[in-house]
């Protein structure tokens, strides 16, 4: 009575394939994610560090708060220092710029004859 419920719930030839069928959505989900998401942000997130690594003296630029301001000095790897306006100067983090407008020329040192 037990025996026969018993082998009608044996899997038949060829279960193997079955598993692998099952997975290739999820793999096919995940591959389509890869090009579609990933990659292509990963290529603006280093784009955008080359864009600020690049950051010089006298460049225009534009923060991620909407500020253009003028590149007065380069404080450190982490900060720089903007003008905004006639003497009114900010301290500002390379990563928080989003665009540089125009590349400027390096300014001359002051004191430099």
């Amino acid at each position: 009575m037990f025996i026969t419920p018993a082998y009608a719930q044996v899997p038949g030839v060829g279960g193997g394939t079955d598993m692998l069928m099952s997975l290739l959505p999820f793999v096919l989900i995940f591959v389509i994610m890869y090009f579609l998401i990933l990659r292509p942000q990963q290529k603006k997130v280093k784009a955008h560090q080359e864009l600020v690594k690049g950051i010089r003296r006298g460049d225009t630029v534009v923060t991620s708060g909407g500020l253009v301001g003028k590149v007065a000095r380069v404080v450190d790897d982490n900060e720089i220092e903007l003008q905004v306006g006639e003497g009114v100067k900010i301290r500002q983090l390379r990563g928080m710029i989003s665009e540089v407008r125009a590349k400027g020329e390096p300014a001359k040192e002051d004191g430099a004859s």
